[in-house]
């Protein structure tokens, strides 16, 4: 093992975003020459393969590092770790110590594209249930006898347009919302809500990236609207705590 933290180069996750787009296009066009159309969006979504491009970046900085590949786990049948409040759950990206027993980092990747309404509460309802029960059986010593604390890290992409810019009324029906969700757009609240992960100690890092699906050739094809939820951020503490 290395050891040594690699240079982030700027726009890191280019070709990842690139993959994202690609793919997406991809499984619509298949999906819908098959005779299997499915409702909205969810004709890109169900195929599962839009984020394969971060989870490569992801497995390849590590390695890099001197992270041994068989630490690295990816395949859905290897990703899975049991939980406090559910016998397991599916995760996207884990690196386990086998020699030390030790659950070292998980990671959860999502997208969002279209349907922000319908999406919102669902994804960040998600986030929050699999932060307590990591957090929840780690307490319970499910990862073994005092062990250190995992990392836990959180990436993920929004599409970058208009309805997911366009600021947001809220029913207050009873009570006042909190000032920084006046008029915050969908792209606002998932930036607010991966900064409250991190702040509330349920996520160690977020990474959120904002992507226009129209510059998705061109170089940067992704912004990020905050240093602490940038790439870099995340790679090189994901990086350090892995090693």
């Amino acid at each position: 093992m290395t050891g040594i933290v690699p240079v982030i180069p700027p726009h890191v996750f280019q070709e990842a975003v690139r993959g994202f787009w690609d793919t997406r296009i991809a499984q619509a066009q298949a999906q819908t020459l098959a005779g299997k159309v499915d409702q909205g969006n969810r004709s890109a979504v169900t195929g599962g393969k839009q984020m394969d491009g971060f989870i490569l970046t992801l497995t390849d900085f590590l390695l890099a590092a001197g992270v041994p590949q068989d630490h690295i786990h990816v395949k859905k049948s290897l990703t899975v770790i049991p939980g406090f409040f559910r016998p397991t759950k599916m995760y996207d990206f884990l690196v386990v110590d086998p020699a030390k027993r030790q659950l070292k980092v998980v990671i959860e990747l999502k997208s969002q594209v279209g349907s922000f309404g319908n999406n919102f509460n669902n994804r960040t309802e998600e986030a929050m249930g699999a932060a307590l029960d990591i957090w929840t059986a780690y307490r319970e010593g499910v990862f073994g006898e005092a062990p250190p604390p995992p990392w836990l890290g959180y990436l993920f992409v929004l599409d970058d347009c208009p309805a997911s810019r366009t600021p947001v009324i809220v029913a207050e029906p009873h009570f006042a919302v909190l000032p920084e969700f006046q008029g915050a757009s969908y792209a606002k609240r998932y930036e607010l809500f991966c900064q409250k992960m991190i702040r509330e100690r349920h996520f160690t890092a977020a990474c959120f990236l904002l992507t226009d699906r129209e510059q998705a050739a061109e170089t940067p094809n992704y912004m990020e609207p905050r240093p602490d939820l940038s790439a870099a951020n995340f790679l090189q503490q994901l990086i350090q705590h892995a090693l």
